[in-house]
């Protein structure tokens, strides 16, 4: 017997499915839409979308999605339909014309793009085939015939979810941040299902009123020429590692050619509260305790691996090399991202929203070593932090990188952006999701794990907060690092550890 929340699911009124309708020979036509009109063209792929398109960019970025609930794919093919599918760039082909590619309004037939497998229910681990699941997904790619996106909707209980949703979408047709804005639109709160969902937003610091103004001044000028600094160094950085600059070689950085090759997506869930236990009482932010419980788990796992590397011998507490070079390529949306509630507003009422790929790069250097205080994982993540704000590093090389475009052309920009991030060793990422429960579709969510593959470098970490929970997510090409739930239990093990010594210090 169907439980009342999935009764609603499947009566809810809907609105028929409306898709752009246009071909290559319909192009610059007017369609009527909404009562309104509205003007359908073609129009060029920016820079950075194209370079998604090179043999060694070609990157998706994908969400897992866990669900309270059983998935009713009917439910979600009729809401797409009047949600997603109004975004131009998830209803356009992506068409080559004379060395051009340029966006082409088409017909979305749904069924191409909403894939939902046939399970045996009663399989010994779910976790387990999900987690195969997407490897193997990981090994194909969209057909460009249509429009390159698609969802798999699982019905499968796992130990974290009822059913699970995996959205996949080629990195051309937006940023990380962009494309999530986007999903998130696309869901409503479950306690009132007209309400976008809520992120937080930083709080800026109240000024102090009462300083004296010379000193105020003098404060600016040396922010200012801190700004000046930083900058000119990390920008010498990103030049000195296009040319020549890499990383020391260490058992998370991938070899050549890692970009072809499959991921293992794993992920664990803890508390975030426990995170921001941390933060109150060391005065930083998330961002920074993330990072730090990062870099303790990084060098907890690879002092293990230099350990057992050792013929015999006595166990130390340190195996580390003494100076370990090991940096993360973050990549930077340089535009302001468009908000949930523009993103909303353009699928409802066909609003005008700032949209593409504006990446710039920030090259975060992390700390592995092995330290007495565990709290000096997150003081050292913090002034790293700080420091990068005060930078322009992201809009700098993101201009270099322009400029490399404009004057040699895609090719060069591609290769220039290869070498940096192949110099590199990994990608970090910390999203922020909403505060309340909400649905996708009417299906109330467990879990958002985003990750993406197709990068050329074996690790990404993501952290995703969601309500009172943030969901590391590693994605890994296991030629590499063969163990990866062992990676991300070294991570979440270095929280207990982080959060135990500030107990234990009395900093709470």
């Amino acid at each position: 017997m169907e439980s009342t929340n999935s009764f609603r699911l499947r009566k809810q009124a809907l609105k028929p499915i409306e898709t752009a309708r246009s071909s290559a020979s319909q192009r610059d036509e007017e369609v009527s839409k909404n009562n309104g009109q509205r003007t359908c063209e073609e129009e060029p792929l920016s820079p950075s979308s194209r370079l998604y398109h090179e043999p060694n960019f070609n990157v998706y970025v994908i969400a897992i999605m866990g669900c309270k609930t059983k998935i009713y794919p009917d439910v979600v093919k009729a809401n797409l339909g009047h949600s997603l599918l109004r975004h131009p760039r998830f209803s356009s082909l992506q068409v080559e014309n004379n060395g051009e590619m340029r966006w082409v309004p088409t017909e979305v037939d749904l069924e191409r793009h909403v894939i939902v497998p046939e399970l045996d229910q009663n399989m010994d681990s779910p976790d387990k085939f999900l987690e195969d699941y997407v490897y193997n997904l990981s090994k194909t790619t969209i057909d460009k015939s249509q429009p390159l996106w698609d969802l798999h909707l699982l019905n499968l209980r796992t130990s974290e979810s009822e059913a699970v949703g995996i959205f996949r979408i080629h990195h051309s047709l937006g940023d990380g941040t962009s494309l999530l804005s986007l999903l998130l639109a696309c869901t409503r709160q479950m306690k009132d299902s007209k309400a976008l969902p809520t992120i937080p937003i930083r709080k800026k610091k109240d000024k102090k009123s009462d300083r004296i103004g010379i000193w105020r001044i003098l404060l600016r000028f040396w922010f200012v020429l801190q700004v000046f600094w930083n900058t000119v160094v990390d920008v010498f950085m990103f030049i000195a590692t296009a040319l020549f600059l890499t990383d020391t070689q260490n058992p998370l950085k991938g070899l050549p050619g890692s970009e072809s090759t499959p991921r293992r997506i794993v992920y664990r869930t803890v508390s975030l509260d426990d995170i921001k236990f941390v933060k109150n009482a060391m005065n930083t932010t998330i961002n920074d305790v993330a990072f730090g419980m990062t870099q303790a788990g990084l060098s907890r796992y690879i002092n293990r691996i230099c350990e057992n590397k050792k013929d015999g011998g006595a166990t130390e507490t340190n195996n580390l090399p003494k100076s370990i070079r090991l940096r993360s390529n973050l990549l930077v949306n340089i535009r302001p991202a468009p908000g949930i509630q523009a993103l909303a507003d353009m699928m409802e009422k066909d609003a005008e929203v700032k949209w593409g790929n504006w990446i710039g790069y920030v090259l975060l250097p992390f700390t592995i070593a092995v330290r007495e205080d565990p709290l000096d994982y997150v003081r050292n993540a913090k002034a790293i932090i700080d420091r990068k704000k005060r930078s322009l590093e992201a809009f700098c090389t993101f201009y270099i990188a322009d400029w490399a475009l404009n004057l040699f052309g895609i090719k060069a920009a591609s290769a220039l952006s290869h070498k940096v991030i192949s110099r590199t060793t990994m990608c970090f990422s910390n999203m922020v999701g909403p505060v309340e429960e909400i649905g996708f579709c009417g299906h109330p969510m467990a879990f958002l794990a985003p990750s993406s593959y197709g990068q050329p470098y074996a690790l990404m970490i993501n952290f995703q907060s969601y309500i009172d929970k943030m969901t590391i997510v590693l994605s890994v090409d296991e030629g590499t690092i063969p163990n990866p739930h062992q990676l991300c239990d070294d991570i979440v093990e270095s929280l207990q550890v982080i959060k135990d010594a500030v107990l234990t210090r009395g900093l709470a």
